[in-house]
């Protein structure tokens, strides 16, 4: 088995399903299940269990000087590094919890952030961990000093819902609840380069083109899927999901809110789940014409919780079954079909069943989206209001973000000046 997803990114805590290599993750609760499911002789699984995990006092101030509050030792987000080396996620007792998978899985630091998380991301160069939060800010954490405290990078006025760099880590790109999507310099993350407009609601993922790097994916709360060529911010094509849902669209207040997409270099295959629907739509990227091309559902028995492809081409589906809580799809003859004899498959599917307990509490949840739509404003003066306060925050994360920027680099300066 070759893993070629390494998210298992979402908001909320909701089960998770990554893959990177020959390793296969999944999360239910606040534990992390990890295996090489694929290898022959390979028996061995790796449980990490939150709840075990050192937590900061209760009131403690924590890195931005507030108390902390009691949470959950949920997962909320987590993601492998290109290489597999290194593995991170984060839960909603505000801790950032770094694994070294290689030779074998050990947890190398456990570190407090400031907000609950939402997204994270790792670099290609392996040395920052970029982590989005619930306030709207993004912070770094280094991994060659895996004890250091964040570092602020950037600030959205409102809540980010998704963080991605591009393969060369010059661009970061965030995604917030107020339809924007924002592509700035990684190293100066003040400078930003452009935006992404035209979604109509939150913005639920983004994806930044592996194998066409110019390229980004995204999904709304609009009920859309768009392609852009993200540096110049120009949309290069909108699918109505909509459109291509079947039956199901006959619903006259059905929203499909994409709640994740993974991608396949293999073929451009491009898969897509909705939250609370039981399908799985897939793409094809026709990189020439920069456009996405639609092949496929696949319909579930029960809702799907996540999804991720293998380097090889292979489709994973988790969800909430006991019976069968992962499903694997392989494309034949231009149609994907399911496959049930894979020994890797049926071996990580036996250690979610023997931990189904802690996936068990998320059969059945609410929708996380349903409460991020924009309300109506009957009263346009308070709307207005509203939207010039966000616009002053926002203006003043800016300006603190350049002088903390500005000071740094006198200090610099002033350090290195010569003596007389």
């Amino acid at each position: 088995m070759a893993g070629g997803d390494g998210g298992g990114r979402g908001p909320g805590a909701r089960p998770a399903l990554a893959l990177r290599g020959a390793m296969a993750v999944a999360s239910g609760g606040g534990r992390l299940l990890a295996a090489r499911p694929g290898q022959d002789g390979d028996e061995s699984l790796f449980v990490y269990d939150c709840s075990s995990t050192e937590k900061q006092p209760l009131g403690e101030k924590g890195q931005d000087g507030k108390g902390t509050d009691k949470g959950s030792d949920d997962i909320l987000a987590f993601a492998f590094s290109p290489s597999g080396d290194y593995f991170a996620l984060t839960d909603d007792n505000k801790r950032l919890i770094l694994f070294r998978t290689k030779p074998s899985w050990e947890c190398v630091s456990v570190r407090f952030v400031t907000r609950r998380c939402t997204s994270l991301v790792i670099t290609a160069a392996e040395d920052k961990i970029f982590v989005a939060d619930k306030s709207g800010d993004v912070y770094s954490y280094s991994i060659t000093e895996p004890q250091a405290d964040g570092k602020l990078e950037l600030g959205h006025v409102s809540l980010l819902l998704d963080v991605a760099l591009s393969p060369d880590d010059r661009y970061i790109l965030t995604a917030d609840r107020d339809e924007k999507i924002r592509v700035s310099l990684t190293k100066a993350p003040y400078s930003i380069v452009s935006y992404c407009m035209g979604h109509r609601e939150f913005v639920s993922k983004i994806l930044v083109i592996p194998n066409c790097p110019d390229l980004l994916l995204s999904a709304s709360g609009d009920s859309t899927l768009r392609l852009w060529e993200y540096k110049s911010g120009e949309e290069m094509h909108c699918c109505q999901l909509s459109t291509i849902c079947g039956p199901e669209a006959t619903k006259p207040d059905q929203k499909y809110t994409v709640s994740r997409i993974t991608y396949c270099c293999q073929g451009g295959y491009v898969a897509i789940l909705c939250d609370s629907i039981p399908t799985v739509y897939i793409f094809q990227l026709d990189a020439t014409a920069q456009q996405l091309v639609y092949k496929q559902q696949v319909s579930l028995k029960h809702r799907g919780w996540d999804i991720a492809f293998e380097e090889t081409g292979a489709l994973w589906i988790l969800q909430e079954d006991k019976e069968a809580p992962l499903l694997l799809y392989r494309a034949c003859d231009g149609q994907w079909k399911a496959v049930t004899d894979d020994r890797g498959l049926q071996k990580m599917s036996k250690y979610i069943q023997d931990n189904w307990t802690v996936f068990e509490g998320s059969v059945g949840a609410e929708s996380y989206y349903s409460n991020l739509y924009k309300a109506s404003f009957d009263n346009m003066d308070e709307y207005l209001q509203r939207k010039e306060e966000r616009s002053q925050q926002q203006k003043k994360k800016r300006q603190d973000l350049q002088r903390g920027s500005n000071g740094q680099a006198k200090k610099k300066m002033k350090t290195e000046e010569p003596s007389l």
